[in-house]
């Protein structure tokens, strides 16, 4: 388990009602992925989803009805199955590097008594970054998120 910085890094985690599977299976479908990925109104639509290290990580998103912008473009690291993802932003599918890259996010999923533990951790090159990243919303944008992967999963649909 990677150990959060405080200088340099940022986490969300929150208990989530639901089985393991469940939530896991939420992250690797695009279609369940697009529900929860961006916090709402926004509209998200997943351009690439091939969730093993090296694979594309790319996601759009769409603010009333306009047309779609580039949200994400990143590329997983390590995939453990139901336990964990890693994918960054400093390299895109097929382990190009990118452009503007500026995080490496891990999440973890663990059995908790209620469900499922869930953690976020967005680890930073430097602490300049990690501020802007708070800046810009961290704690509301993936908390948001975080609530709405628990909204989809907690209710069976």
């Amino acid at each position: 388990m990677q150990t959060v910085t405080a200088e340099l890094d940022l986490e969300v985690s929150r208990i989530i009602k639901a089985p393991r599977d469940r939530v896991w299976n939420a992250w690797v479908d695009p279609e369940r992925l697009a529900k929860w990925w961006i916090p709402h109104p926004l509209i998200c639509r997943v351009v690439s989803l091939d969730v093993r290290p090296g694979g594309a990580f790319v996601t759009e998103m769409s603010e009333n009805d306009g047309p779609f912008a580039p949200h994400l473009s990143a590329c997983f690291l390590d995939v453990l199955a139901g336990e964990r993802i890693i994918y960054t932003n400093a390299l895109t599918g097929g382990w190009r590097p990118a452009a503007n890259g500026f995080v490496t996010a891990i999440i973890t999923l663990s059995d908790h008594p209620d469900g499922t533990h869930y953690r976020a951790q967005a680890l930073h090159k430097s602490h300049a970054d990690r501020e802007k990243h708070e800046e810009l919303g961290f704690h509301d944008g993936w908390g948001t998120v975080v609530a709405q992967l628990a909204e989809c999963v907690e209710t069976k649909t």
